[in-house]
């Protein structure tokens, strides 16, 4: 399922209101200035901190 474009315009990290990346492969949208990656289920960011996966190492560049 494609994420509307639109809404990743306007989306930013909750933690830092920094931009995200999207990674179209795993579905996440990625903030690499707060080294966490929301997962996009059925469509829908889910945009919360404490569900959020920290970013190893080599996904931080």
């Amino acid at each position: 399922m494609e994420i509307d474009p639109k809404l990743l315009e306007i989306l930013v990290c909750p933690v830092t209101k920094g931009p995200l990346t999207y990674d179209r492969e795993k579905q996440e949208l990625i903030s690499k200035k707060a080294g966490l990656a929301y997962a996009i289920r059925d469509g829908i960011p889910v945009m919360l901190s404490d569900e959020a996966r920290v970013l190893d190492d080599s996904e931080r560049v």
